[in-house]
């Protein structure tokens, strides 16, 4: 059997010192140096086989992460991993304490195709993997030709249509050789909450920003056109799951989705949910009133629909250990789960045909705060998420 671990880490704005990423936002040395150590720190913790990171606006600084990670790991495997020498150097304690380096491992930076000017960067992706990568990794941003979702009007008219052009954030897609298997990885980043106001080209902001003159109507317009983008990037996304799912290979997505684990784009992501039986529902070409799907036919539909959904680690974690609390943002006194890893049934306990399942789900989340709560601190230059991994093990084959 190969064991192996996968994780997402939403990193928060990474990106050099005295580098403006964002309008009058950037970090000084000081700053900097204290954001690189408090990730190398939790890197450190991490030390997962496969990382997928967001929100990186330059490679070499999340290089340095890397670099600094593995020199404290290697400090730590000096005072805590003993030689040869010694007659209790074979425990199974050590195998777990040993901290193994990145230095022979791959990196693949996906960058934002709307990353701009200083002032108006745009953070893009990386996949980190011990395993190196069996194929080029691939980016998927800009969409040629753009997508249309057409909309039906209920009057009977041209309802008109949504066109999808460009992703706000890429998709990095990976394949990753482990043991007998090669797994296709989705990184991803989707729109967030945030409203998305339309500035008019003689305005100097979008007026639903003036909060002053509140306009709590055009605000609503702009979460209506976040939602809208999101859940367009969730199908696309969906569309790129099921191009592998329908070539038989096995899947994983991670990544900070936006939403919670009930959203609507969450289930465009996973697919639906299937009923227990089919054979009660009346057929679609049903004439008469009686004519319902067969066994067999309910049958069919219910593996047609399990083929193609994945399946959430932290669901599957609390039904484990019947854990209740996973959380990985907190936002206004709410902390909620928006950070998720996926998986084809490929890795479910209860699928016969399974190559590998999940042993167990680490969170580490002990220093979310929003500074809405007077116990806990506030910590600007840390994550505002997170971290999530996934203890996988693979099966030998039959």
């Amino acid at each position: 059997m190969t064991d192996f671990t996968i994780a997402s880490f939403n990193v928060k704005n990474l990106i050099g010192a005295d580098k403006e990423y964002y309008r009058f936002e950037k970090y000084t040395p000081e700053e900097y140096a204290w954001k690189e150590d408090w990730l190398a720190d939790q890197l450190l913790s991490l030390s997962a086989d496969i990382v997928c990171f967001q929100e990186i606006f330059e490679e070499d600084a999340l290089r340095a992460v890397i670099a600094e990670t593995d020199a404290r790991g290697q400090e730590l495997n000096a005072a805590s991993v003993p030689d040869r020498s010694r007659g209790y150097a074979k425990k199974a304690i050590f195998r777990k304490l040993k901290y193994r380096a990145y230095e022979n491992a791959a990196l693949a930076f996906a960058p934002n195709a709307n990353d701009g000017e200083p002032g108006q960067r745009r953070p893009g992706l990386a996949v980190l993997s011990r395993f190196g990568f069996a194929e080029a990794p691939e980016v998927i941003q800009t969409l040629d030709p753009p997508v249309a979702i057409p909309f039906q009007e209920l009057g009977g008219a041209d309802g008109g249509a949504v066109t999808l052009s460009r992703l706000s954030r890429p998709i990095q897609k990976v394949r990753v050789a482990i043991g007998d298997s090669v797994i296709s990885i989705f990184n991803c980043h989707l729109k967030s909450k945030l409203g998305e106001f339309i500035k008019h080209p003689a305005a100097p902001y979008p007026s639903e920003a003036d909060l002053l003159n509140y306009n709590p109507y055009g605000r609503g317009l702009g979460s209506l056109r976040a939602g809208l983008r999101r859940m367009a990037e969730a199908w696309v996304l969906r569309g790129l799951v099921l191009d592998e799912l329908d070539r038989g290979r096995p899947v994983m997505v991670l990544g900070d989705m936006n939403d919670g684990e009930d959203a609507v784009s969450t289930e465009i992501i996973t697919g639906e949910a299937p009923f227990r039986n089919y054979a009660w529902m009346r057929r679609h070409d049903a004439e008469q009133a009686h004519e319902r799907y067969t066994k067999e036919e309910a049958a069919r539909i219910l593996e047609d629909i399990q083929r193609v959904r994945l399946h959430s680690a932290e669901k599957l974690f609390v039904r484990k250990s019947l854990r209740d609390m996973v959380y990985t943002a907190a936002f206004g006194g709410n902390f909620e789960s928006i950070d998720q890893i996926f998986m084809s049934r490929h890795f479910h306990p209860d699928f016969s045909g399974r190559i590998g399942e999940m042993e167990y789900f680490s969170v580490l989340n002990d220093h979310l705060t929003d500074g809405s709560h007077p116990e806990a601190p506030y910590n600007k230059l840390a994550s505002d998420h997170g971290q999530i991994m996934a203890h996988m093990r693979m099966h030998d084959p039959a």
